[in-house]
């Protein structure tokens, strides 16, 4: 099973610390992750094995979106900043759109991605 992570610059410290939650679920199920740049360069700080894409604002988020199309990623976590601004927004908007027209669980926070993890 493929599990994309993504998190906005004020989310990365959530995400880390979900992972680090669920390491031994995510070991255990052989669940392989991949991530744009930086939430990746996070994750592997943490001891994750990370297949990394660019940063989310570089194409990062298109890259894991044509993953969803293509059928490779099983489930997206984007924790999201709902209160920031993000250049990338078309990207991001294409993503959401994209688990939505290929029915890909999409998780935007920590309790929803809980609610999903918990289902593997």
């Amino acid at each position: 099973m493929e599990i994309a992570i993504i998190a906005h610059d004020g989310k990365k410290t959530e995400m880390v610390q979900f992972l680090m939650d669920f390491k031994a679920l995510l070991i255990s199920k052989k669940i392989t992750l991949i991530s744009t740049g930086t939430t990746g360069k996070n994750a592997e700080k943490a001891g994750f094995k990370v297949e990394k894409f660019l940063s989310g604002p570089y194409g990062g988020d298109a890259q894991i979106a044509a993953r969803v199309a293509e059928g490779k990623t099983d489930m997206v976590f984007f924790f999201r900043d709902p209160l920031g601004m993000h250049p990338h927004e078309p990207d991001i908007a294409m993503l959401m759109r994209l688990c939505d027209v290929h029915d890909v669980p999409l998780a935007t926070n920590p309790a929803t991605a809980e609610l999903l993890i918990k289902s593997i």
